[in-house]
């Protein structure tokens, strides 16, 4: 079963010619409000690959938090663990130009409010993965992904978004935690930087993966993603070409994408699965920038299968 603890936000979403600078103001046509926040992203990718997938987070009691609910349940997302705030609704302000980049401001919202309590222990157990992020308090994400490995469970951690000044003690008590630990670029070398730096993502990967002892996955946009093993290995998988849309989301179903394939309580030491579960994450991630907004242009199963066997 794959648990993901994380955040619920409602999308704000204005296409723009070119993104604002600082003092800017750009016109928009108009709006569009789209379903995200990045813990709801990756579940919502995991659950459209099959297989049991709850939602551990927490929403306002408002019209928002009312359809975040319904749509994770309409995409197969057990919401039962989910907790209605006092705090209005996560919010998410992205502007989208026309290159498909984008740039994005989070208003917490009740995510701010999310505990380890939240997780029930009944959910907890060896055939766990928890999937992890940055959008709610670290110290809650924390201490949740230390139930899980305390009940014998996995943990696959998203160092998304990175905090600014990271520092070395926070890292390892997250890298402690985690099996799998999942950074883009810029993540994964702020991440090497508290560990005394690295030049390359590929020596920054090995850097994370050598100190924690674990798989670190760093993507790369159109380049991929590279595997790096604690023995020093390095795998590299490449991402199908695609003229992007929107690389909204793509992240998030790459991360909601591999969670799923390495779901089951099967070795990680498995080079050939490792491998395979990374070939369908970067496909599905591009897969996902040829549609506007988060969840929009996740895959599902059959359409991942039918992509990948063209």
């Amino acid at each position: 079963m794959i648990l993901v603890f994380g955040s619920i936000n409602m999308d704000l979403v204005a296409s723009v010619a070119a993104i604002p600078r600082p003092g800017e103001t750009v016109l928009s046509p108009g709006y569009r409000t789209l379903f995200g926040g990045k813990g709801a992203n990756q579940a919502v990718a995991a659950a459209r690959m099959g297989g049991r997938v709850a939602m551990i987070g927490r929403v306002g009691g408002d019209a928002f938090g009312q359809a975040c609910r319904a749509n994770l349940a309409a995409n197969g997302v057990d919401t039962g663990a989910i907790v209605t705030a006092t705090e209005p609704t996560g919010c998410a302000f992205i502007t989208v130009d026309a290159a498909g980049e984008n740039a994005i401001t989070v208003a917490s919202g009740a995510n701010g409010a999310v505990e380890a309590s939240d997780l029930p222990d009944r959910e907890i157990g060896p055939g766990t993965l928890a999937v992890m992020q940055m959008e709610v308090p670290p110290k809650a994400s924390l201490a949740a992904a230390r139930k899980v490995k305390a009940a014998g469970g996995r943990v696959l951690w998203n160092l998304a978004p990175a905090p600014a000044g990271l520092s070395e003690a926070a890292l390892r008590d997250i890298l402690a935690t985690t099996d799998i630990f999942v950074v883009n670029e810029i993540e994964a070398l702020m991440a090497a930087r508290a560990l005394g730096g690295a030049t390359d993502i590929e020596a920054a990967g090995q850097l994370v993966a050598r100190r924690g002892g674990m798989v670190c996955v760093v993507t790369a946009g159109a380049s991929g993603a590279f595997a790096c093993l604690p023995d020093g290995t390095v795998r590299h998988t490449p991402a199908p070409p695609v003229t992007p849309v929107d690389t909204t989301g793509a992240g998030d179903t790459f991360v909601g994408v591999l969670a799923s394939e390495l779901g089951s309580p099967a070795d990680l030491g498995s080079r050939a699965d490792l491998d395979a579960a990374l070939r369908r994450a970067c496909a599905a991630a591009s897969m996902a920038c040829l549609a506007t907004g988060a969840q929009d242009g996740m895959p599902d199963r059959q359409q991942l299968d039918a992509w990948l066997s063209r």
